[in-house]
């Protein structure tokens, strides 16, 4: 059974078919689902999605992309109550996805940073663990995280997050890894050019994976530029069992524990 930590099932490219795409989930082995916010109102409809969906969960959070929805440019903070009250809705597991993207750079770094400690300390607030997106911006990622895991550590308080889409050096992943992060690794590890990602893979304990989809992105081999779901998660876990030299059930079976691990899912719990 496999467990998609990072989804997208409320985006338009599935607007023609959501339903159909779903039931096939199940039938094709896909045991739960966290489906993430990018905007307040994609963060909605994800737990409007999980409401209607026994094996969908939300996660709620705005994109570095959107960090203007939760802070202005002048500082001022905004959506956050917003987001506070989606958070508390039992689908809810983990606030995301958040962080830091320099490559569009759609709001300034200032911006961007605030939003996303703004947004980290709700999920500590809550109890919630978090999906981290960063994308070129690395120094100032682990600036941040850095920063908030000693201010959590010194509180006695354990930091559970998860490095989304991870892409940087296997030494920033080892730096995570002494933190005790999650990597979430999709289906970039099936590309022929995914030298970086496979040393990192081949580093990383295998409790410490997480596999994801990032759906309707970033298919895997031998569907890549096609719509991705998480049914083609197979072909990610076989690629990590083949870099770890297991079978892929066994992957599939130990990213799924730690999918639930990182959650905090009751395994025995029912679908509802």
């Amino acid at each position: 059974m496999i467990f998609d930590t990072h989804a997208h099932y409320d985006d338009e490219a599935f607007n023609d078919d959501r339903d159909a795409v779903l039931e096939r989930l199940e039938a094709a082995g896909i045991g739960r689902v966290v489906n993430c916010g990018a905007d307040l109102a994609s963060s909605k409809r994800s737990v409007e999605l999980a409401g209607k969906n026994g094996f969908i969960y939300a996660a709620v959070g705005v994109h570095p992309d959107n960090a203007g929805e939760i802070v202005s440019d002048s500082g001022e903070v905004l959506g956050l109550d917003e987001l506070r009250k989606l958070a508390k809705d039992s689908k809810v597991v983990a606030v995301g996805e958040i962080g830091l993207d320099y490559h569009w750079n759609i709001y300034p770094a200032e911006v961007q940073k605030q939003a996303f400690i703004r947004q980290w300390e709700l999920a500590v607030e809550l109890g919630l663990p978090i999906e981290i997106h960063s994308r070129d911006a690395a120094e100032d990622t682990m600036t941040i995280v850095r920063g908030m895991f000693e201010s959590e550590k010194r509180a006695g308080r354990e930091l559970r997050a998860d490095m989304h889409c991870f892409s940087y050096s296997p030494e920033l992943a080892a730096e995570y890894l002494k933190m005790g992060f999650y990597l979430g690794v999709g289906g970039v590890i099936t590309f022929k050019n995914a030298k970086k990602l496979r040393e990192v893979v081949d580093q990383t304990p295998l409790d410490r994976i997480l596999l994801e989809t990032d759906c309707p992105y970033l298919a895997p081999e031998p569907h890549r530029g096609t719509r991705n779901n998480s049914s083609y998660l197979t072909s990610v876990a076989a690629a990590i069992a083949d870099i770890k030299g297991i079978d892929p059930s066994a992957a599939e079976r130990a990213t799924f524990e730690n999918a639930l691990r990182f959650f905090r899912l009751d395994p025995d719990q029912p679908i509802i």
